[in-house]
């Protein structure tokens, strides 16, 4: 399977995304061919190895094959319920039967698609996933007058497209995809930057300044949570009567 062509940071909301998947093959092509659409992937070829990386970052949605070694998949989501995370599970397995997806999904699974597969498929479910899970019922996502059209890869401010550069861009997407919800330095830097293994620290700060430039007089605004990281947010209106 080919890789499609490689895309910047501008052209999706980028999702992070664990990959759990113990075939190196399918795990080295997927985990590169949705990092060129754009998307950060963690990938892990065993289940304890899964888990472990659930704990350690904060990820929009969960690839998961059912077959894996060390913590099987119908397990691993089992403990993930167990603990009453949300986070999407999009089931990946060989596995094509009605009483494994009918298994998968009710241990908590929140999808399923057979291999063989075809990319633009996996990407579209996924970002359906994660819309449905933020309570996005309609294909663009938004923030006061601010949307995002996946669909041109756009933003919007009331009807009129933003000017952004392709770093702006890419930080703007992955705030959206979680509006009002802070997101740490680390989350944000490896998400924006993830073509870049020599980014300084200091690359974040200048471009969230840009960014807060281009948003000021918008009503929405980016809010630093101290301790916590970014989140964008729409202005305050005004006090409540």
């Amino acid at each position: 399977m080919a890789a499609p062509r490689r895309r910047g940071p501008a052209d999706n909301a980028a999702m992070r995304i664990l990959l759990a998947e113990d075939d190196h093959g399918l795990g080295e092509w997927l985990r590169r061919a949705l990092e060129q659409a754009g998307h950060r992937v963690d990938w892990r070829d065993d289940g304890r190895l899964a888990e472990r990386a659930l704990g350690e970052a904060d990820h929009d949605v969960l690839v998961l094959d059912l077959g894996l070694p060390g913590l099987g998949g119908h397990e691993l989501v089992q403990r993930l319920r167990a603990r009453g995370s949300p986070l999407p599970v999009l089931v990946l397995t060989a596995r094509d039967s009605l009483a494994e997806r009918v298994s998968a999904l009710h241990e908590g699974a929140d999808d399923f698609l057979a291999k063989p597969f075809a990319l633009a498929e996996l990407e579209a479910r996924l970002t359906a996933l994660v819309r449905r899970a933020r309570g996005l019922e309609r294909p663009r996502l938004a923030c006061g007058r601010l949307q995002f059209d996946p669909a041109t890869r756009q933003f919007l401010l009331g009807d009129e497209p933003m000017p952004l550069s392709p770093r702006e861009h890419g930080l703007l997407a992955a705030l959206i995809l979680r509006s009002g919800e802070p997101m740490s330095r680390r989350d944000l830097v490896e998400r924006v930057f993830a073509d870049d293994d020599d980014v300084q620290p200091a690359a974040l700060d200048v471009l969230m300044h840009r960014l807060r430039r281009r948003l000021d007089g918008s009503g929405v605004h980016i809010q630093t949570y101290r301790g916590l990281g970014y989140a964008l947010e729409p202005e305050p209106t005004g006090p409540a009567a």
